[in-house]
């Protein structure tokens, strides 16, 4: 019976503890750290500080002498009044507030860390989903404007009753397909990008015929992850801004290299076309800017240069960092 009976006050011991160990921690962590953080008055929050922790102890010495020791100490004894308890402030600083707040700013230390790592993956999250809607917002920027012009392109043949007609519907359909389908996910094969490059020059072609000379030339010692049609926009602003705008003849090379995690793109047309409206960039390429700088940040660089008639743009990204497959692909 004696050993049911010390169980049971160290219960009733624990429940105290724990009851007002919880009270002091709630103040601190959600009262008090608020409003420091919020960078209220100081002042005001001492004296918040102060007064909270004087009652949550005047209450604490309360509960021992008028509920605890009734519980767990065998009469007669001694009790307080209450006037003494609250005018005792040694028994109060020393015991109570030692003993309550020690753990409270321990608890409401942690809940400040686990807050801090919530706020910071939220923010993560929200600057994740910013740059995926700022991404979409550039790729129907581009894309319209890419199948506008192609079926320009299909509605002038099919004026001429052009037996090639059929054939550049036919090189629509795929480059349609890998523009609407197999570019939903951030990055996408390389060789995929190149077999779209190759099916948009083919497509190109039927309409200039003999006056365009591509030369695309390619190398790349492993199939590397890029960023979805960038290097289509890069092609297709030097046909509209060069094709498109030249009636004579016009070359145009492209080259794309990737050797060790080097990707390196450069296209150049023999036409220098006039900004409009005194622009000194094509919308195109401030589409592309902004798109390349929100997936690779400093990991790239992007150059343009207008010279000698020629327009010349240079892409160079370091694909170290950026997932890729170990497969073979050579020109």
């Amino acid at each position: 019976m004696a050993e049911y009976g010390e169980q049971e006050k160290i219960f009733y011991r624990h429940v105290y503890y724990m009851s007002f160990m919880i009270l002091s921690s709630y103040f601190v962590a959600y009262l008090i750290i608020p409003k420091i953080i919020s960078k209220k008055s100081y002042y005001s929050i001492l004296v918040s500080f102060l007064a909270g922790s004087y009652i949550i102890c005047v209450c604490s010495r309360i509960t021992v002498v008028y509920l605890l020791e009734p519980l767990i100490r065998k009469p007669p004894f001694g009790q307080e009044s209450i006037w003494e308890i609250m005018t005792d402030f040694p028994k109060l600083i020393v015991h109570y507030f030692a003993q309550a707040f020690s753990t409270a700013w321990i608890f409401a230390l942690m809940k400040l860390i686990k807050d801090q790592y919530v706020i910071q993956q939220r923010s993560l999250s929200l600057e994740k989903e910013k740059i995926q809607s700022e991404l979409k917002v550039l790729k129907a920027q581009l894309n319209p404007h890419f199948l506008f012009n192609t079926l320009n392109n299909i509605y002038l043949l099919s004026l001429l009753n052009s037996p090639i007609t059929s054939k550049s519907i036919a090189g629509l359909s795929e480059i349609l397909d890998h523009v609407l389908y197999r570019c939903n996910n951030k990055y996408v094969p390389l060789s995929e990008e190149i077999k779209l490059i190759n099916n948009y020059i083919e497509l190109e072609k039927l309409r200039y015929n003999d006056r365009l000379k591509v030369n695309f030339n390619h190398h790349i010692d492993q199939d590397a992850e890029i960023v979805p049609l960038v290097l289509l926009s890069l092609v297709e602003n030097a046909f509209k801004h060069g094709a498109g705008e030249n009636t004579g003849f016009l070359t145009i090379d492209i080259d794309l290299q990737l050797r060790d995690d080097n990707f390196r793109f450069i296209i150049s047309n023999g036409f220098l076309a006039e900004p409009d409206d005194g622009e000194t960039e094509r919308i195109g390429l401030i589409n592309i800017r902004k798109q390349l700088e929100l997936i690779y940040g400093d990991k790239h660089e992007l150059k343009v240069n207008a010279d000698h008639n020629i327009f010349t743009v240079v892409l160079s990204i370091n694909l170290l960092n950026y997932e890729h497959k170990n497969k073979s692909y050579e020109n």
